[in-house]
């Protein structure tokens, strides 16, 4: 049973509507143009909303959208045959009116739909109820009829010919390790022949030799064919006699150190128990170059695209002058019609490229999908070829991708915690290694110099050196944000409490403390752990339950392709899998670090913001407090595509 068929335009226009049962339709299908057709995830042309799945078809030659809701627990297998009737019928029906293409022709226009629609459904019903009769196997198709009879039958005594063949290779593998022994005492034990080989003779000759006299025999023949055995074996035996442990002095190399501890110690000595002094530091050199109070937009182009950017101008600029006259040209000659067929070849190169560029293979296939769905039927311009318009197409949805539903706007956000006097939590996760502490140490300098004092919870409890990195880093930052320049009010301090504590108990005394004491913001750092790591993960999912952050975001790297994937996935579902709450928290935005190490591989960004719809705030590009951008969708798009 259907919830709900309706046909409407790509402007939104709505054009003909069944409704199914009592509940409207206008909250799914408003979901689904949300979160699918203006995001430019057409791959896939199922969607779940709630309780509901819903089915979609695009019309690029006409700009019409057809979508059938069902409830997802039903398994209607008719579902596929019913858009694709109910759209040949609707099109072919209304191909004068929806040729108007102008708003006022589809609001005046009627259109009667619902009893062909009827019809069209009670046949794709009874279609799938038909079913061929299913019928029995006959003895004569199976594979045992076809062997003869002989085959089957087993005499007493005999063997089938593979396990025979089976047991002569088992037996030349086998090997006898044969006990020389003489006059002399024990000679030596090796491997021997085969077992067949080196069975003797059976004869009345052998039962006249004594037992020494067959001893020895059987020791000539050893000797005399496996002689080299013999000396190898020697050898062996003496080799594993246990030598003499002798002292030994270490050498010393003319160029190398050598292991005393006196040399290689270089702490400075305390007397007293004094605590040393702090070293000193070159605090420019740590800040960096740049305003560190305002992130600039995130820089792709190399030397060689400025070079060729003044000469490229010229072009676009008689090109716009020429487009008036292709424009009108255009209707003369005629247009043509875009079908999977023509654009194949260039979806497989555009796939094989965007994986090339580090984007994660499922995705890049997702994303040529989305592409050939949207201009599949569409009008092709003659003047314009199916590579520059499959291009241009890509480019458009990799640019939407990056541009997500929310954006997040951080300094507003703390104005607006400060006005309720509260402080503005942030908590940082990811796996290990990708620089969480280290990013974390650039937006609390970021947000310093916006005026925003900061409270670093060092909840990484478990990482050894994790502490004492964040005091570092406190310490760096308090030097170039002195309580002095700010009227005696400190702007930087670190909230810890040691190893081995329960990291969402620290969280929520550090946020406590923080509101005690008029902190803005508060960041939350947590140990690195991998996405299958289930206790970890538990214990991730607590912090956020227990301490509702107002940001959580996922830092990860830039150098991942499939596995940004995995991580982005299994940490969603980990969290929503571990949450006590009703509706769990899940990861807000992303934090790209190493940008600068992958040139122009930039595939990354576009996988994580593909897979979790969430944007991404904020891209570390250095080791200096200054080197924190965000990101430019159209620089990031340019230089992946660039060739």
């Amino acid at each position: 049973m259907l919830d709900f068929f309706t046909i409407f335009s790509k402007g939104g226009l709505v054009l003909w509507c069944f409704q199914g049962v009592s509940d409207s339709c206008t909250g799914p299908v408003n979901a689904l143009i949300r979160s699918v057709l203006l995001q430019e995830r057409g791959g896939n042309n199922s969607f779940t909303h709630e309780a509901l799945t819903l089915k979609y078809k695009l019309d690029n030659q006409f700009e019409l959208v057809f979508v059938v809701g069902f409830q997802k627990i039903l398994s209607l297998t008719y579902v596929d045959k019913l858009i694709d009737d109910v759209h040949r019928l609707f099109r072919d029906k209304y191909r004068t009116e929806i040729q108007q293409q102008s708003a006022l022709s589809l609001l005046n226009g009627t259109f009667d739909f619902q009893n062909d629609f009827l019809r069209l459904l009670r046949e794709a019903e009874e279609s799938s109820k038909i079913r061929a009769p299913t019928t029995m196997k006959k003895f004569e198709d199976s594979e045992k009829a076809k062997k003869p009879v002989r085959s089957m039958i087993e005499t007493r005594g005999e063997k089938p010919k593979e396990k025979a063949k089976s047991s002569k290779k088992k037996g030349a593998k086998k090997e006898v390790r044969f006990l020389l022994t003489g006059s002399d005492g024990p000679v030596a034990t090796s491997k021997a022949a085969p077992a067949e080989k080196s069975s003797l003779p059976v004869g009345p000759e052998n039962g006249e030799l004594s037992k020494e006299e067959l001893i020895r025999r059987k020791r000539e023949e050893f000797i005399q064919k496996h002689g080299r055995g013999m000396d190898k074996s020697s050898k062996s035996m003496k080799s594993d006699v246990p030598k003499e442990k002798g002292k030994k002095a270490p050498r010393v190399w003319e160029l190398g150190g050598c292991a005393n501890k006196e040399v290689l110690d270089y702490s400075t000595p305390t007397t007293n128990g004094t605590p040393e002094a702090a070293v000193s530091e070159d605090i420019n050199l740590i800040r960096g170059t740049g305003p560190g109070g305002q992130l600039q937009d995130l820089d792709c182009s190399s030397s060689d695209d400025e070079g060729a950017a003044p000469n490229s101008a010229k072009p676009s600029a008689t090109k716009s002058t020429l487009g008036g006259m292709f424009g009108m040209l255009k209707g003369l000659v005629g247009s043509k019609s875009l079908s999977r067929e023509d654009m194949e070849s260039v979806l497989d190169k555009m796939r094989d490229h965007l994986i090339a560029k580090n984007v994660a293979a499922d995705i890049a296939v997702q994303l040529c999908e989305s592409v050939a769905n949207k201009l599949e039927g569409k009008v092709m311009g003659t003047f314009s070829t199916v590579t520059s318009t499959v291009k241009q197409a890509l480019q458009e949805s990799l640019v939407q991708i990056l541009q997500p539903q929310r954006r997040v706007d951080m300094l507003r956000d703390i104005m607006d915690a400060q006005r309720r006097q509260r402080p503005y939590v942030v908590t940082f996760c990811g796996v290990n290694g990708v620089g969480k502490s280290t990013n974390l140490a650039k937006i609390s300098f970021w947000l310093l110099e916006n005026g925003f004092s900061v409270l670093i919870a060092a909840c990484d409890t478990f990482r050894a050196g994790a502490v004492e990195q964040l005091r570092t880093h406190t310490r760096r930052l308090s030097a170039l944000h002195p309580p002095e320049k700010h009227g005696g009010r400190t702007m930087v301090q670190l909230f810890e409490k040691g190893y081995g504590k329960d990291a969402a108990g620290i969280a929520m005394e550090a946020i406590a403390f923080a509101r005690n004491q008029g902190f803005d913001v508060v960041l939350v750092d947590t140990a690195g752990r991998m996405q299958d790591n289930a206790p970890l993960m538990t214990a991730l999912a607590k912090l956020i339950t227990v301490n509702t952050p107002d940001l959580v975001l996922f830092v990860g790297e830039a150098l991942v392709g499939n596995e940004a994937v995995d991580q982005l996935v299994k940490f969603n579902r980990a969290l929503a899998d571990h949450s006590m709450a009703q509706t769990p928290r899940l990861i807000d935005g992303i934090v790209l670090t190493k940008f600068d190490t992958i040139d122009d591989k930039v595939g990354a960004a576009i996988s994580m913001t593909y897979i979790t719809s969430k944007p991404i705030v904020f891209v570390g590009t250095g080791q200096t407090y200054c080197d924190l951008r965000s990101l430019n969708a159209k620089a990031v798009v340019a230089a992946l595509m660039k060739a």
